[in-house]
């Protein structure tokens, strides 16, 4: 069945602004949104209710609301839709496979290593320990530690770390971890390092809550680590 065009709300998104962070993504519980080719795209009108969920979370301001002639919005081809995407293998983050060198890169000069404590995995890590007073963190993604070939020396030497996940972790517990590890600890700053694929900006955003959260004033910056292992400070 074919849907009625009407005049209706519906999402608009600045593609000029959009800059690709995924933040919106988890906010459309129709899933009407999706980063393609590096932007946030409306994957199909039927499926935007016109709602604006979306909005409050793109930090470019780059989506609105707008009038036009649009498809009815179509909640069974929403459910139909969601069921298809949750069928699928999960590979949103495997997009960045086509962009990778087909050469083999050099290895670095052996440095050592510049790891200051044991665990470091978020989920293992102790909330009190003396290796977190006076401490510049690092709150690294999982796969940067893979990506960037001079780690230990460009980003862990001299910073305690923390590694994790947000794509297949439980996020309100690393949130919440987080924000205790902050609150009953003297840190002096946190560095954010993600990896360049849209699911890892809820590390990101996890860092942000949990500053918030502690209710300290604590430094923090983001880096973005490229397929080809650069760094990028946003």
């Amino acid at each position: 069945m074919v849907n009625a065009v009407v005049n209706r709300k519906i999402v608009e998104i600045d593609e000029e602004k959009c800059n690709g962070c995924g933040e919106c993504i988890p906010n459309c519980a129709e899933g009407a949104l999706k980063i393609i080719n590096g932007k946030a795209k409306l994957v199909s009108d039927v499926y935007c209710d016109g709602l604006g969920a979306c909005l409050g979370h793109c930090p470019q301001d780059a989506i609105k609301i707008i009038e036009r002639e649009a498809p009815e919005f179509d909640e069974a081809a929403v459910h139909q839709y969601l069921k298809q995407e949750e069928e699928k293998p999960q590979i949103s983050c495997s997009f960045v496979s086509s962009l990778l060198p087909d050469e083999e890169p050099k290895p670095t000069q052996k440095t050592g290593t510049t790891l200051r404590q044991w665990p470091v995995q978020l989920n293992l890590v102790p909330i009190k320990a003396p290796f977190w007073n006076n401490a510049d963190l690092l709150l690294l993604a999982d796969c940067v530690a893979v990506a960037q070939p001079d780690l230990h020396v460009k980003l862990l030497a001299g910073r305690s770390v923390i590694m994790g996940c947000p794509k297949f972790d439980d996020v309100q517990h690393y949130l919440e971890k987080l924000t205790e590890i902050l609150q009953k600890n003297n840190v002096r700053s946190l560095t954010v390092a993600t990896m360049e694929v849209p699911c890892c900006n809820g590390l990101k955003r996890i860092a942000e809550l949990a500053i918030e959260a502690s209710g300290k004033m604590i430094p923090s910056q983001n880096l973005v680590i490229g397929v080809k292992g650069e760094i990028n400070r946003v």
